[in-house]
């Protein structure tokens, strides 16, 4: 049923055809350009989009069309794993928070508003000057960082499903804790973690773009779409070369608005009382 009010929906269905084609064109970018990423050529340096260059070449001379087929790969890679990562934290600490309540609900909601006071960018920039910027930091910095609204989120599902009658009857059998966390309540609760999940990609997108474009992200030559935009710092290539940073910004424009698209419709799909 959920799938079939998923399908109707004509704008999260344009999003997930929209994904799909952004991740087979990242995944299968040898198939479509014969380019190098990041091989340099001085000689071809800030060439506008040609029959050789289909989107021009950057200030070093590398294929920009390759360098964003490439750049998907990284770009969407951190935004899965870094939601990956989050999602595993949120779930299990609002987890506990929801199902134990008392002292333990209250240590960890503190934890969790001492990490919401502080705004994400500041912190995100100053731990990845720590840990030294690369991929890897940028999906470890943006995962230990974006986990407060999931766990507030599974808290308050827990809540109100943990004085359900089948979470008593699972008591009553002699269920562990653990057992009914994980297998009674839990899978109750996976609809709407399902739409924070999704979500998050989009968000997590934008903040590897943001961190990449002020150089504390991703970093050269390891091509992504924020490091890609970084073009844009310069004047010249912001007024007169549009083809080096508007393609990127494009794109990161492009699959945040797919992935929201999925996740609202998602959200309508997995709640009835939303169904028009």
């Amino acid at each position: 049923m959920a799938w079939r009010r998923f399908r109707a929906n004509r704008r999260a269905m344009l999003g997930l055809y929209v994904l799909i084609a952004l991740i087979l064109a990242s995944a299968c970018a040898p198939l479509f350009t014969h380019h190098d990423p990041d091989l340099p050529d001085i000689r071809q340096a800030e060439q506008p989009p040609s029959r050789e260059h289909w989107l021009g070449t950057d200030e070093l001379g590398r294929d920009v069309y390759a360098r964003l087929l490439y750049g998907g790969r990284v770009s969407l890679t951190v935004g899965l794993v870094a939601v990956s990562i989050y999602m595993a934290i949120g779930v299990v600490l609002g987890a506990v928070a929801g199902y134990y309540g008392g002292a333990v609900d209250s240590a960890i909601m503190r934890l969790t508003d001492v990490v919401m006071i502080v705004p994400f960018f500041p912190l995100a920039l100053t731990m990845a000057a720590a840990l030294r910027p690369s991929v890897y930091n940028t999906m470890l910095v943006i995962g230990l960082l974006g986990w407060t609204g999931v766990c507030r989120l599974v808290r308050g599902e827990f809540l109100t499903l943990r004085s359900r009658e089948y979470v008593e009857a699972a008591r009553a059998i002699g269920a562990r804790d653990g057992r009914i966390i994980f297998r009674h309540i839990l899978p109750n609760a996976l609809g709407p973690i399902l739409v924070a999940a999704t979500l998050g990609v989009g968000s997590a997108i934008l903040s590897e773009a943001g961190l990449s474009f002020l150089g504390f992200g991703v970093q050269q030559p390891t091509p992504s779409w924020g490091n890609m935009l970084a073009a844009a710092l310069s004047l010249k290539v912001l007024l007169r070369e549009p083809w080096i940073w508007l393609p990127p910004g494009l794109l990161i424009f492009v699959a945040v608005l797919a992935v929201n698209l999925v996740g609202e419709g998602l959200r309508e799909a997995l709640d009835p009382r939303l169904h028009r």
